[in-house]
């Protein structure tokens, strides 16, 4: 009987050992639920500057993809996770940061989804610390929910803003090249 315990605690020790990823010093989960959509854990990887590692983030979808394209095209559930890992992100670099990202992700031309831009960089004007978590949930038919430590900041709609975020990170002119091939990796 103690050995049929000790195998059975084994098991489930390898497998929550599988369960998660750990990046940038922290442990990302493989799966993720929001409102009802189960999402897996596609790639992850850390955002780095002048060597330094700024947040680390996971791409969750309803199914692993590779192609860039496909996701940032497609009308399905899909995740970010930013989980802040550094003390010298503040909101002012975080604003900056993802205003230059939807520059970047959109050629340019953000004219057609500012309004939609501006709601998203009011979620992280508030105080950012090491270790806040941002969740940014693409739902179909409801728009991008933004979460906070777990707490609902608000939602923003529109697939084209949709695609202009997750371009941040997955367009051909990504915030950083290697978080987008970690991304867009098999786990």
């Amino acid at each position: 009987m103690k050995n049929l315990l000790l195998l059975l605690m084994a098991v489930v020790v390898s497998s929550t050992a599988v369960a998660q990823k750990k990046v940038g010093g922290v442990t990302l989960p493989a799966t993720q639920t929001f409102q009802n959509h189960n999402l897996q854990l596609n790639g992850a990887g850390v955002r780095e500057k002048l060597w330094i590692d700024l947040y680390a983030a996971g791409l969750y979808l309803d199914q692993k993809n590779q192609n860039a394209q496909e996701i940032l095209n497609a009308d399905k559930p899909m995740a970010i996770k930013l989980h802040i890992v550094s003390k010298l992100i503040t909101s002012d670099k975080m604003v900056e940061a993802v205003t230059e990202g939807f520059e970047n992700s959109t050629n340019g031309n953000t004219a057609p989804i500012q309004d939609e831009i501006n709601q998203l960089l009011g979620f992280f004007r508030e105080d950012i610390q090491k270790n806040d978590i941002f969740d940014l949930v693409y739902l179909p038919n409801k728009g991008v929910v933004a979460f906070k430590n777990g707490k609902e900041r608000g939602v923003v709609t529109g697939k084209d803003f949709k695609k202009a975020l997750f371009g941040i990170w997955l367009s051909n002119r990504p915030a950083d090249d290697g978080l987008r091939d970690d991304l867009l990796a098999p786990n």
